[in-house]
């Protein structure tokens, strides 16, 4: 019994230590270049950071979304949106309806064809791995269910067009031309950040261990990673 103590213990010891070092590679990059247009970020899966057009840099990541990620910067293509979830699963949005993906929701990847079939400027993606998902395009709002579908246009008429959304285990933000909508877990330092900054913040990526970043169309961004 006293083994298997000290071998979960040493997993959970390991396991923060390699969760430091992933966050501490991505801010370190993130100090260097001066700029920062996006991030991906998990409690447990590795980080990533986009600047520029497909620059990047992330650690403890599946090698098939670097692979990915390399491909696109040698064939110049923008990298837009990132995402990826702790179980490993992983959706890269680039160009206007570009995407790469692996394992995500199937009813997310029906309307993602959809949208791609139909042209459509995808903006923002964001799912988990209880299978909860929101997609947003220029003309349309989809997710995984009714209520959350709901919650989300609620917030139309009183903060204006949806920009982006994230979504976690157990929270969901959502970001408006003219204000932002929580639901559930959402950390405190990210709802005073998002009180006090004067951005129009169009990105925004939050843990429930407070860990968040936000960014704005002009290349404006704040952390806490």
């Amino acid at each position: 019994m006293k083994a298997r103590h000290l071998l979960f213990s040493l997993f959970i010891l390991i396991g923060t230590t390699s969760i430091g070092q992933s966050r501490e590679y991505i801010r370190n990059k993130i100090e260097y270049w001066g700029e920062c247009k996006n991030v991906a970020i998990t409690l447990t899966g590795g980080d990533a950071a986009l600047y520029g057009r497909n620059g990047w840099a992330g650690k403890g990541l599946p090698s098939d979304f670097t692979d990915a990620l390399d491909e696109l910067n040698d064939d110049n293509a923008l990298i837009d949106d990132i995402q990826i979830t702790e179980d490993g699963s992983w959706l890269i949005l680039h160009g206007n309806n570009g995407l790469q993906w692996y394992d995500i929701p199937s009813s997310l990847e029906s309307k993602l064809r959809e949208f791609n079939d139909d042209n459509e400027v995808i903006t923002s993606v964001t799912f988990n791995d209880a299978g909860d998902w929101i997609a947003i395009t220029t003309e349309h709002i989809a997710s995984s269910d009714a209520e959350i579908n709901e919650w989300v246009t609620d917030g139309l008429d009183d903060y204006g067009a949806l920009w982006a959304a994230h979504i976690t285990e157990d929270a969901i933000v959502a970001c408006y031309a003219r204000g932002y909508k929580y639901f559930g877990n959402v950390p405190e330092r990210l709802k005073d950040k998002l009180r006090e900054t004067d951005m129009d913040v169009y990105r925004i990526k939050f843990l429930s261990d407070g860990t968040f970043f936000i960014a704005d169309k002009k290349g404006n961004y704040a952390y806490y990673i």
